[in-house]
């Protein structure tokens, strides 16, 4: 439902937006399609998404472009750059599974800080962890597989990725791999630039620029502070915010403060620059 409908106010929006998590699931998803990778399965797996959608999306951007109007000064969401169908393709439950159900990950607690790391089997978090957030857990009792990716393990895999080609940009990237169910996400944090893609599912973003630091709670998770903080946030002390769908790249510059929520459970990829 988009922002200013006029009948509904943000709180009483946000919480039947909450409400269509279980009934979404049930008429979206039912029981896994191919299109997506074999990650959504039955049950409350999706979250409502909100269609206001404040970064701008940009398809065929130069260079030139990007360096001038974005890269420093404001995140955007790129469009049609690459093509990671391969790499999709080899993202699926089925061939993630057969190809590194044996490999040990290692996961993160999804708060702020994230230092608590648990090393186990790939399967292992799969069929057992990657299930939709409880939206009374906090960020640093939520396991999450995102980063301290074993790249030698996992190099087929990575070969066939296609990074956005403005990452040149940076003298050196890195890539983070994550899957993730739906509702969890990591709050409000800051580091380098970087780009994300989402491979399945829908991610949403929350983003302030460097100078506008967050209220938040470092231990609680992105569904918590969408549920208890957004709706008391003026129209002025909102972030900028999107969900970005499947095949697209976020972009966000130096220092800008983000939250994500994964709408679906959600495969994805960041590469970020130095």
């Amino acid at each position: 439902m988009p922002r200013g409908g006029g009948l509904m106010a943000p709180g009483a929006r946000l919480l039947f937006l909450l409400a269509v998590w279980t009934l979404a699931a049930l008429a979206r998803h039912g029981t896994g399609k191919a299109g997506d990778g074999g990650w959504q399965r039955p049950g409350p797996a999706v979250l409502a998404e909100e269609q206001r959608c404040a970064v701008e999306r940009r398809a065929d951007l130069s260079y030139s472009e990007f360096v001038q109007h974005y890269a420093f000064s404001r995140p955007v969401i790129l469009q049609g750059l690459t093509d990671n169908s391969r790499f999709r393709a080899l993202c699926s439950r089925e061939r993630l599974l057969a190809s590194f159900g044996d490999s040990v990950v290692r996961l993160s607690t999804a708060n702020t800080y994230s230092y608590r790391k648990v090393d186990l089997p790939f399967q292992e978090y799969v069929e057992h962890l990657l299930y939709p957030q409880d939206p009374t857990s906090l960020g640093n009792d939520t396991l999450y597989f995102f980063g301290d990716n074993n790249f030698s393990e996992w190099a087929s895999l990575f070969q066939h990725y296609s990074p956005p080609p403005f990452s040149l940009l940076g003298t050196t990237t890195a890539y983070s791999f994550g899957i993730a169910g739906a509702g969890s996400g990591v709050p409000f944090h800051w580091h380098g630039p970087g780009f994300s893609e989402v491979i399945y599912g829908r991610k949403r973003w929350f983003l302030y620029p460097p100078e506008k630091t967050p209220e938040f709670h470092p231990n609680k998770t992105t569904l918590a502070w969408l549920q208890d903080m957004y709706p008391t946030l003026a129209p002025s002390a909102r972030p900028l915010e999107c969900t970005v769908q499947a095949g697209e790249v976020l972009y966000f510059p130096d220092r800008w403060w983000h939250a994500t929520l994964n709408l679906d459970t959600s495969v994805f990829i960041s590469t970020f620059l130095s």
